[in-house]
C-alpha cells in the first residue's frame, strides 16, 4: 500500500472496527449458528455500500487480525501449535460440509 491508501484506510477504520465489535457481540452465541453468516452478510453489505470496497478491506484486515490474536490465544491457552488449531478448525468445516452433501 501506499502512504496515500495508509491514510485512505486509517481514517475509516476507528468505525468499522467499531461496527466490526457490535457485530461480534450480536453473533457471539447467536442460535441457530446457521444464522452467523446472514448477520455478517448484513454488515458486510452495509459496510459495502457506505465504503465501498475499501471498507471491505478495512473489515476483512480487522477481522483477520483479531482471528489471528484469538487463534495465538486458543492455542497458548489449549497448549497446542497455531497449526494444530488450524487443523482442528479445518476438521469442523470438513465435517459440516459433510453434512450438507446429500
Amino acid at each position: 500500500m501506499n502512504e496515500e491508501e495508509d491514510m485512505r484506510l486509517a481514517g475509516m477504520t476507528p468505525e468499522i472496527s467499531r461496527r466490526t465489535l457490535v457485530m461480534l457481540r450480536g453473533l457471539a452465541g447467536l442460535e441457530p449458528p446457521e444464522q452467523v453468516p446472514e448477520e455478517a452478510m448484513v454488515v458486510a453489505d452495509a459496510v459495502l455500500a457506505e465504503f465501498g470496497t475499501d471498507g471491505l478491506r478495512v473489515l476483512v484486515m480487522t477481522l483477520a487480525a483479531w482471528a489471528t490474536a484469538q487463534i495465538e490465544n486458543v492455542a497458548e491457552l489449549s497448549g497446542r501449535s497455531h497449526e494444530a488449531v488450524l487443523d482442528a478448525m479445518e476438521l469442523a468445516c470438513m465435517e459440516a460440509n459433510a453434512e450438507d452433501t446429500p
